[in-house]
Formats: C-alpha cells, sequence, structure tokens
C-alpha cells in the first residue's frame, strides 16, 4: 500500500492458517507499550451504510434484542408501535443511537477508554458537547500536557495524508475507528483501525459536508476536526492548570 495513509494503519502481515481457520495477521498496535492506556473513537456522522438502509426499507426485519438496547438506555425512545411489537429495525435503532450521541452532532463518539489498571469505561452516550469531550480527554491523558500535544501532532499529521490519500476520497469510510494508546512513558500514537464496512464509492466523496440519503458522504473529516479542537482546548486547560 503506497497511499498517504500507509503509517497510519497497521501492517498487515498476510494470512496465517490454523487447521480449518484462517486468520488475517497484523500489527501489534500495542506492542513495546507498558500497561497501555486506550481510548476508542467512533469516526463519521453515522455508522450504517447506506446499503444497509436501503436494505431495511425493502425488506424490514424487526429486532427484539435492538429494541431492549434501546429501551435500556431511554424508555421514552420506542414509539407506541414499537413498544406493542417489542422490536424495532435495525436501521431505526442504528440511526437512533446515532442522533442520540455525538456522532450526528460532532461526527464522532467515544466507544470506550481503559485504563492503565484495566478498569473500561463505555457509558459515554450521552456526553454530547466538546466541552464535555474535553474532560474525557484531560481524564483519559491524566492531563499530561506531552501526550496531549502528541496526540494533536498525530491527527494534525493525519488530516494532511486524508487530503492527499487517493483511498480515502474514492471510499465511504462506515464504523471506522481511531484507536488512541499512551503509557505512563510517553509513548502515544493514533492508528486508524476498523474497515469491516469502508466500501468503494463510484463517485467522489468529499468527508466534510452532512450526510443526505444518496451522497454517501460520512463526514469523517467533520469528526477529525471535531476532536483536534477538543484536543487543542484539552492542552489549553491542561497548561492553565499547570
Amino acid at each position: 500500500m503506497r497511499d498517504p495513509l500507509r503509517p497510519f494503519v497497521p501492517q498487515y502481515h498476510g494470512l496465517l492458517t490454523q487447521g480449518e481457520e484462517r486468520y488475517t495477521r497484523l500489527e501489534d498496535l500495542l506492542g513495546g507499550l507498558a500497561r497501555p492506556v486506550i481510548m476508542d473513537v467512533k469516526m463519521g456522522v453515522r455508522t450504517y451504510q447506506e446499503d444497509e438502509m436501503v436494505k431495511c426499507h425493502r425488506e424490514p426485519t424487526l429486532r427484539s434484542d435492538m429494541y431492549h438496547k434501546m429501551l435500556k438506555a431511554d424508555p421514552g425512545a420506542p414509539s407506541a408501535e414499537e413498544h406493542e411489537q417489542g422490536a424495532v429495525t435495525k436501521w431505526r435503532y442504528l440511526r437512533w443511537r446515532d442522533t442520540t450521541t455525538s456522532t450526528s452532532a460532532l461526527g464522532f463518539r467515544i466507544e470506550g477508554i481503559m485504563m492503565e489498571n484495566g478498569s473500561v469505561q463505555r457509558d459515554f452516550r450521552k456526553m454530547l458537547s466538546l466541552a464535555q469531550v474535553t474532560e474525557v480527554l484531560l481524564y483519559f491523558t491524566k492531563s499530561r500536557i506531552d501526550i496531549l500535544t502528541a496526540y494533536h501532532c498525530r491527527l494534525q499529521a493525519l488530516g494532511d495524508a486524508l487530503d492527499t490519500s487517493p483511498f480515502f476520497s474514492s471510499h465511504e469510510v462506515i464504523g471506522s475507528s481511531l484507536l488512541f494508546v499512551h503509557d505512563h512513558s510517553g509513548k502515544a500514537n493514533v492508528w486508524m483501525i476498523d474497515f469491516g464496512k469502508t466500501t468503494p464509492s463510484p463517485d467522489r466523496i468529499r468527508h466534510d459536508v452532512q450526510w443526505a440519503e444518496g451522497n454517501r458522504e460520512d463526514g469523517y473529516l467533520i469528526g477529525l476536526a471535531s476532536l483536534t479542537s477538543s484536543l487543542h482546548q484539552a492542552i489549553t486547560l491542561a497548561s492553565q492548570q499547570q
């Protein structure tokens, strides 16, 4: 892969066959880190493909599991009809989840954080503003300016690479994440991961405009700009605290 994004994705080491199973071998992104701290950030203004939406409209399938997930998060979210059915369609659930988190508003959402002691936090659904994101970033990095600055520089470099990447401009990037990793020594990096829903687009994708049905836009750059801005604010606040 000679695309400018090559330094930002895990290195591919081929396929491994064990018995009847085949595995993809990828670079260990936690290699060299002692007790790593990890944050998974889902990028884009939507987490469902347009093809998924079309399929749900054409062949709607009711999902009771997704209804119960919605009900647990917000008992008032399902409609009266959905309460009666005890189920929702996949598209309805995914659309609801995106519009009730920072995905639609900011172009990203924090999926989870694992601290150096192994504790995991996933309850970031109600975090909707950049100010709230900034507080999480300060918590995640313990307000260390060196780590915050390393992340900020990495995102700026990623933005430059995305601007010149033929792959990025020709693909709809859905459900992909940025993986933030660092340890107590100050080693820090950001990687693009999760490309299971990344598909070629017949038209050039801008990535910096809101999605409308049919335009295939994912808003990836909207999320990157928001996240970079929040990191900059976290650096400012951390500097003031010290």
